[in-house]
């Protein structure tokens, strides 16, 4: 089995002791004793001091004990808008379910019949087997972190899973009239009060909304905001529009925590070994 993700929790305490830590997914928890034992191992071998996991942030407000005040007042960029920048986690597995709240999904009845299969067959063959990308919103909902890059004309979103990136374009451009079907569509923002609403268009249809299975099609246009309620949580929101696939729009809410005094892990997609160990049905 693959064993990035057990040495990364092993290497990163906040993956292991923080109390916030949500849930792994259960592709993750498939791990073997062996995996466990040979991670233990690289770990010894790795300098963790080299990672920047523990390394003070700047410009972070603390408390009288030295800790980050996480619940402090949201920044401010100096042009008065609020500043998104930060290493977040989603709070909750919405990787499993995007719906797991209880939000109805109204499908088409092809797309119903798809997601059905997919559950009956334990969910293999997500893109996530192949070391392919999982697209949106589920990149943003695996248990591992991104950075937000909040700059004038540009929000740019990077993952430390696989170190894939979205650019969210501010600067006022609309989307391109000609383009290409691509994993992560192509995004453009504007603030609407203390929020960033990034609409995107123009993805494939390869990839699937979560773990469970929810599909869409080629015709996916996405609305989320996101809206940083103070210094340390973020709410983010997601309209899911496709007609191919579903009736009308539906909306999730996710809750995002900031990881503050740590830094993202390197972790590239190689020696890709999970596909066999797929159980399927």
């Amino acid at each position: 089995m693959d064993i990035r993700i057990p040495l990364l929790a092993l290497l990163r305490n906040r993956r292991t002791t923080d109390p916030r830590r949500p849930e792994q997914s259960s592709s993750s928890m498939r791990w073997t004793s062996a995996a466990a034992a040979c991670a233990l191992l690289c770990t010894a071998l790795v300098p963790v001091s080299a990672q920047w996991l523990n390394y003070p942030t700047p410009g972070i407000p603390r408390t009288a004990d030295g800790k980050p005040n996480l619940t402090a007042p949201a920044p401010k960029t100096p042009d008065g808008k609020p500043d998104l920048s930060g290493i977040w986690l989603r709070n909750g597995n919405y990787l499993q379910n995007l719906a797991k709240d209880g939000v109805e999904v109204p499908f088409q009845p092809w797309a119903e019949a798809l997601y059905k299969q997919r559950m009956e067959n334990l969910s293999k063959g997500t893109p996530g087997e192949r070391c392919l990308p999982r697209g949106v919103p589920a990149e943003m909902t695996t248990p591992n972190p991104f950075k937000l890059v909040q700059i004038p004309g540009l929000v740019l979103l990077v993952f430390e899973q696989f170190s894939y990136f979205r650019q969210i374009l501010t600067d006022g451009r609309g989307h391109p009239t000609d383009r290409m079907p691509t994993w992560f569509g192509y995004s453009v923002g504007k603030w609407v009060g203390d929020s960033l609403v990034a609409d995107t268009v123009g993805f494939n249809d390869q990839t699937w909304l979560d773990y469970d299975g929810h599909p869409h099609s080629d015709a996916l246009h996405t609305i989320e905001r996101f809206r940083r309620l103070d210094f340390g949580h973020m709410e983010f929101q997601i309209t899911i529009d496709d007609p191919k696939a579903y009736t009308k729009p539906w909306t999730v809410t996710i809750p995002f925590d900031l990881l503050p005094d740590t830094e993202l892990i390197e972790s590239i997609c190689e020696n890709e070994r999970d596909v066999p160990h797929m159980v399927g049905k």
